[in-house]
């Protein structure tokens, strides 16, 4: 089964790929990496939530979040070799804008871990790091960045 069927068959349909808000690119490849740049919770050209998560933004909602940002970052490889060109997912980058005090940050981020897993299996797991930051850009509460292994 291809990766674009097996999102079809969870009923998950991949949005297009997010716009840079500065000076880059959604992804490069090379050789046979794909490195994503860093993905926030964009919805339809809308940051779908602002905030901290600890405080603004609940543990559960950043986890939907990250969810959309791991979305994100597949949307940007989609638009440069296509989604069923992955071969696996290498490596993802959580960033999580945490209130004071907040130290869930494996949790929020396991909404793009799990993603991976359900879509990829085997193929989704992957090195990880989810990380606690007092801002991110936009005022995302949660940011991600995706290595993938491609063909």
């Amino acid at each position: 089964m291809s990766w674009s069927a097996r999102l079809a068959e969870l009923g998950i349909e991949l949005p297009p790929a997010v716009k840079p808000v500065a000076a880059y690119v959604p992804a490069v490849r090379t050789g046979n990496l794909v490195y994503t740049a860093g993905q926030v919770p964009m919805v339809a050209g809308e940051m779908a939530r602002t905030g901290k998560v600890g405080a603004e933004v609940t543990p559960e909602q950043g986890r939907e979040l990250a969810r959309i940002c791991a979305l994100n970052a597949l949307a940007a490889i989609d638009s440069l070799v296509g989604l069923d060109s992955i071969v696996r997912i290498v490596k993802v980058v959580g960033f999580v804008a945490s209130a004071p005090g907040f130290g869930g940050q494996p949790g929020v981020v396991n909404g793009a871990s799990l993603l991976f897993g359900d879509v990829f299996g085997e193929a989704g797991a992957h090195a990880r790091s989810a990380v606690g930051v007092s801002e991110l850009p936009l005022n995302a509460p949660v940011e991600v960045e995706l290595i993938a292994e491609v063909a």
